[in-house]
């Protein structure tokens, strides 16, 4: 379990489009928020996206009611938990659950052993948060359910146009452009992109984020690294789809994991 991130929060450059030219650089959305990386949580059983800090315990209980669910299908009880933490009593461990039902992530069901409920996400995840895709499974959609790691308590209307969710850079290929590996590239989904613009593109079964320049019938996907070639693709042959175009870059994911 990462240490909590101490650092105070510090103002963030806004980020004004086109960026056909500069891309934002923020620092970590941890520093941004002031939150730590226990307020964005991976996705699996529907978690919600926590609006107030765990401590490392509470984190831990609430891992492993995730985890039950998700290998189970039904909830720990409190001897469950207790026992697979390390607590002296069952009594221990009603104290964290209660905890966390006051921090409003799980519904406590009186008179039921196994009277857990993780309270779904879009009954508690505020508007103002952003997806964070990570791998992308061929032909399905970026956004899907098992795509998304977490969710980041970033307002999508921090950038211009407004981001619809956050895409974890692989590879170096736009490097040139201060879009890294391990970035996270913030993404306005449209299909109307222009010449020059950075955009999010699904060629058959690979999604590429590469600037955009189209003549005709032919369209290049041109890397910001002289160590990669364009990809050169004929719009009457290959199979291109445009996710988006980039409005921002949050440097690094340190903090989120």
């Amino acid at each position: 379990m990462p240490h909590e991130n101490k650092t105070r929060p510090i103002p963030v450059r806004r980020l004004f489009y086109p960026i056909t030219r500069r891309m934002l650089q923020l620092t970590c959305v941890a520093e941004y928020t002031g939150y730590n990386h226990r307020d964005i949580i991976s996705s699996k059983t529907t978690r919600p996206v926590m609006t107030k800090p765990l401590t490392r315990r509470q984190q831990e209980v609430f891992d492993f009611i995730c985890e039950t669910l998700d290998t189970l299908g039904y909830p720990p009880t409190r001897a469950e938990i207790a026992r697979a933490l390390g607590f002296r009593s069952a009594n221990a461990a009603e104290e964290h659950l209660r905890a966390l039902k006051r921090k409003g992530v799980i519904e406590m069901i009186a008179g039921a052993s196994r009277g857990i409920r993780i309270i779904k996400r879009d009954e508690a995840a505020p508007t103002d948060t952003l997806a964070i895709v990570g791998q992308v499974a061929a032909g399905s959609p970026i956004l899907a359910t098992e795509h998304v790691d977490r969710y980041c308590p970033l307002s999508p209307d921090f950038f211009s146009p407004r981001a619809d969710y956050l895409l974890r850079v692989k590879g170096v290929s736009m490097q040139d452009v201060g879009i890294l590996d391990g970035d996270l590239l913030a993404v306005h989904k449209t299909q109307d992109v222009h010449n020059g613009q950075i955009v999010v593109a699904r060629l058959g079964d690979d999604v590429t984020v590469k600037r955009f320049e189209r003549q005709g019938n032919h369209v290049r996907l041109i890397a910001e690294n002289p160590d990669f070639a364009p990809i050169e693709v004929d719009v009457t042959r290959d199979a291109l789809e445009i996710e988006g175009i980039g409005v921002g870059v949050i440097r690094g994911d340190q903090g989120l994991h």
